[in-house]
């Protein structure tokens, strides 16, 4: 048993409150033990200059989604500095993720000349704040696209999308890593996944030792299964707003 009971293959306590706020299409507050971050998603009737650039005249852009990711102050002991005029390269690094993972999952020539700004803002930091904000955020992007009379959620999302964090400490793989853990793994990883099994992004990293092809095998083994335990949680959460034909079944 790990520290605070959980079995090595097991998520901590997910909870999704959606409609979190009322000024953004989609908001969603979504924790993981104490890791709680809050999704928003905004959609604008325009596009970023560059997507017009070339287009013959009178043919539409294409739809563009991004992500922007922040800790607040108080997110973690000591309190991190606000970031006002220069966001540090872990955070740029962690936007492009986020954005690069839900674009995955959209078709811009069904959303048209729109764009999709995801925000994600930590509240509290204990691990896996980046993967919690892309299985939050595209519950928020699956409400923005759905309260948007002029596009079809189900050609817009063109499958699920979730992540989950992964590690190695003492020989045993475990999943979903709180800071606790993820602070004294011999390997870290972050995997994000599609639904129909293929992977957006897998990030891994030996902090104390290396790891063979085989265990890499079993992280991934261990980590899909927790993907579809929450691409789950987000269907059940979404009820008639998840997009898709098929809903996930309970991993």
């Amino acid at each position: 048993m790990r520290h605070d009971d959980r079995q090595p293959n097991e998520l901590r306590p997910i909870s999704i409150e959606r409609d979190f706020t009322g000024s953004a299409s989609g908001s969603v507050l979504i924790k993981a033990g104490r890791t709680t971050v809050l999704c928003t998603a905004s959609l604008e009737e325009s596009v970023p200059p560059w997507k017009k650039f070339g287009l013959p005249e009178g043919e539409e852009p294409t739809g563009w989604v991004t992500g922007e990711y922040s800790m607040l102050p108080g997110s973690t002991s000591p309190r991190k500095r606000r970031e006002r005029s220069k966001v540090d390269g872990r955070t740029t690094e962690i936007q492009r993720l986020i954005g690069r993972s839900l674009r995955a999952v959209v078709d811009f020539k069904a959303l048209g000349p729109r764009t999709i700004t995801i925000d994600c803002d930590v509240l509290e930091a204990d691990g896996g704040t980046r993967t919690l904000s892309i299985t939050g955020g595209f519950i928020a992007l699956c409400d923005a696209v759905a309260r948007n009379e002029h596009l079809e959620p189900s050609a817009v999302i063109t499958d699920a999308l979730a992540a989950v964090s992964i590690g190695m400490i003492d020989d045993e793989v475990l999943l979903d890593l709180d800071y606790s853990e993820d602070s004294r793994a011999d390997v870290d990883m972050n995997v994000v996944m599609v639904g129909n099994g293929e992977f957006v992004e897998v990030q891994g990293t030996a902090e104390g030792r290396t790891f063979s092809r085989d265990l890499l095998n079993r992280q991934l083994e261990v980590a899909e299964a927790g993907i579809r335990k929450l691409m789950f949680l987000q269907s059940e959460a979404l009820g008639d707003h998840w997009p898709l034909d098929k809903k996930p079944e309970n991993a």
